[in-house]
């Protein structure tokens, strides 16, 4: 009976804490390892507990990743001077490529502060396929032909359980709600 009342409370939390977010998803993410721009593993455990904010970006994009980059650098300005305190994570999409180095060198391009921004590499091209489909409802496709890695623009807000609360546009980002939506989580 204690477990049972304990479970309904957690769930009443939770849900109290999504309150406000419009159409929350509340997608719940699998684990992944990975290893982080410098060189640190990481995996959704060191991620509970946090707020954070994802993305799929590669180094060597010649379209979407410039800019998504550039907003989330950008949305990363806004939070630190709103006192919101954010995890960033990037995944690569490309990571054979895509060097813990090679990642931080493309973020610092961008002014990207590293205190909370995790660039993450180190798994297989498969497994970063099938978490982003599976986890994100988003395609990762790297074309045998091209080195230019089709992925989606989305930027995704995961609460403290590891869950996808919601996604936004990376190229045209809503920063007001977002702010709006990280508030009403970290409260």
């Amino acid at each position: 009976m204690v477990k049972i009342c304990l479970s309904f409370f957690c769930v009443i939390l939770l849900s109290s804490c999504q309150e406000g977010i419009k159409d929350p998803l509340n997608w719940k993410l699998g684990d992944f390892s990975a290893r982080t721009e410098e060189e640190k593993e990481i995996s959704l455990t060191d991620l509970k507990g946090k707020v954070w904010v994802a993305d799929f970006i590669f180094t060597n994009c010649a379209t979407v990743c410039p800019p998504m980059t550039a907003n989330m650098t950008k949305l990363q300005g806004m939070l630190k001077e709103e006192g919101l305190e954010v995890e960033i994570v990037s995944f690569s999409v490309d990571p054979s490529v895509d060097t813990p180095a090679k990642l931080k060198e493309y973020v610092m391009k961008f002014n990207g502060d590293l205190t909370n921004w995790h660039l993450l590499t180190g798994y297989s091209q498969e497994f970063i396929e099938e978490y982003a489909l599976k986890n994100f409802k988003t395609i990762v496709k790297k074309p045998e032909t091209d080195n230019q890695v089709i992925h989606g623009t989305s930027f995704y807000l995961i609460n403290q359980e590891g869950n996808v609360v919601k996604d936004y546009d990376g190229i045209t980002v809503p920063y007001d709600d977002m702010i709006r939506d990280i508030s009403i989580l970290t409260k």
